[in-house]
């Protein structure tokens, strides 16, 4: 694990972290009663979410979905709350998992799961403004065999 972002005592920035490419294994690492062929869950197409109301229907019926949106400097320095983007040039996009919304200060919001690390924003987690840097216009999910 290392410090995305954020700086926290006894872990290294990840821009220092070396990366490797990781080793597949047919097999699984932590339950030999498994059977990798028989486990594998293969999506058979993807498509785009529009809209509010139908975005929450997809995840209260489906589960978590795909979102991204624009990362600007400010969102960097997230701890909590409801994030909306007030100052600071944009980074690019980035993709999160999208788990939920709700209402907070009078604000709707996503509740998203970040990749950083659980030391980033709510303890990994973040909420984003509906509509804010162009998440409501990013949101996919995909159908499994």
């Amino acid at each position: 694990m290392c410090a995305h972002h954020v700086t926290v005592p006894g872990l290294t920035d990840c821009s220092e972290t070396p990366t490797i490419d990781p080793i597949c294994r047919p097999t699984c690492q932590t339950n030999v009663a498994i059977v990798y062929d028989q486990d594998k869950v293969k999506g058979v197409s993807s498509y785009s979410i529009k809209g509010v109301e139908n975005i929450k229907k997809e995840i209260y019926e489906h589960g978590s979905i795909t979102g991204a949106f624009t990362v600007y400097e400010d969102f960097l320095t997230y701890s909590s709350g409801v994030y909306y983007h007030q100052t600071g040039e944009s980074h690019g996009g980035h993709a999160i998992k999208v788990i939920g919304w709700g209402r907070e200060s009078g604000l709707e919001y996503w509740l998203c799961v970040n990749s950083w690390n659980n030391n980033w924003g709510m303890d990994g987690l973040f909420k984003i403004k509906m509509g804010d840097c162009g998440i409501d216009d990013a949101m996919h999910a995909g159908l499994a065999m």
